[in-house]
């Protein structure tokens, strides 16, 4: 069973770094409305483009978000 992208996401949490994709993934552990079961690339980015003050690029998004469909198709 695939996990979801926010299972992937906690993965990558380290409150004491300050690397982009840790601080996106410390800031969405800490936001209690992401959608935590979905995979959807459209559906998390329209999420994080309309809610997601504390992701100061999209481009972080994507670039995880790549990463999570490398290691999910392991």
């Amino acid at each position: 069973m695939r996990r979801s992208f926010y299972e992937y996401l906690m993965t990558l949490r380290n409150v004491e770094s300050v690397e982009p994709d840790a601080e996106f993934a410390n800031n969405a552990f800490h936001d209690s409305s992401f959608p935590k079961q979905e995979e959807d690339y459209q559906k998390l980015s329209e999420y994080l483009e309309l809610n997601a003050g504390y992701l100061p690029s999209m481009t972080i998004f994507d670039e995880v978000y790549q990463k999570y469909q490398e290691v999910d198709k392991k």
